[in-house]
């Protein structure tokens, strides 16, 4: 019997500002793990993308592309498909506003053109990012990104009651299916988990985990998180550089 549930985000929470794991953190998810804490990553990102993570960390729970994909054991528990003709739909608007897409599932990605932005954001993933525009139509896609700096209104507009864009960062938006939020991935995680009945906490940083904050019982901001998720933290920790991961699990009694 679990103990506990913790969730993490990855980017600025679980990762360092170079997008590693501090040695410090792995050692107390290692001793979490040890005394039946169940750690799990919650995360914008797809699996393909943290699979180094997971090695190092043991873990092999994650609720992923913001609850597009959940997975426990090493096992897929759902996925979110888009529908062939909403990705055609949200393809050919995106073309006329010159915006590229990035499309993704649990095993790879592509992007429908190429920019300045795409180069800059998939370098600093440390992933390599290829042009294949009709590569969406061979796949189920569960996660986009839409990359513009400034158009989530017109894309949440165009496409409301059908996809969910969300600022990830000033270069893409996160686009999920309406209604798919790390809120549900975690939701779905726990009942086919069978773990409802456990204690819930979630440490995070960013807008898209304000949601997330709302499904578990202790919400954890980090010291670098924007200001929406401190206000809605149950404890503000250090930041993702100062020990914030060991500092939140110390303070609620999750490791020694």
């Amino acid at each position: 019997m679990k103990k506990a549930v913790v969730f993490f985000d990855l980017d600025g929470t679980l990762f360092d500002d170079q997008k590693n794991v501090l040695p410090s953190s792995i050692a107390a998810i290692h001793e979490m793990q040890a005394h039946d804490v169940l750690p799990v990553i919650a995360t914008g990102r797809n699996v393909f993308e943290i699979q180094d993570v997971l090695d190092e960390t043991g873990i092999d729970a994650v609720v992923s592309a913001n609850g597009s994909y959940v997975q426990y054991q090493g096992r897929k528990l759902s996925a979110a498909v888009i529908a062939p003709d909403l990705l055609r739909d949200l393809t050919a608007f995106a073309n006329r506003q010159g915006d590229p897409l990035g499309y993704f599932n649990n095993t790879g990605f592509r992007l429908s053109q190429a920019n300045q932005d795409t180069t800059d954001n998939f370098k600093l993933l440390r992933l390599d990012a290829q042009v294949a525009p009709d590569w969406y139509q061979q796949q189920d896609i569960n996660f986009l990104n839409v990359f513009n700096r400034d158009k989530e209104d017109l894309y949440n507009r165009h496409f409301a009651g059908q996809l969910s864009f969300v600022r990830n960062n000033p270069r893409a938006l996160d686009t999920m299916v309406t209604g798919v939020t790390k809120q549900t991935g975690i939701q779905t995680f726990l009942q086919r988990a069978h773990l409802t009945d456990v204690q819930t906490y979630a440490f995070g940083d960013g807008l898209n985990d304000l949601q997330m904050f709302d499904e578990v019982d202790v919400p954890i901001s980090m010291g670098n998180g924007v200001p929406q998720a401190q206000a809605k933290a149950s404890f503000i920790t250090t930041s993702n550089l100062e020990d914030g991961i060991v500092n939140g699990l110390r303070h609620f009694h999750l490791i020694a």
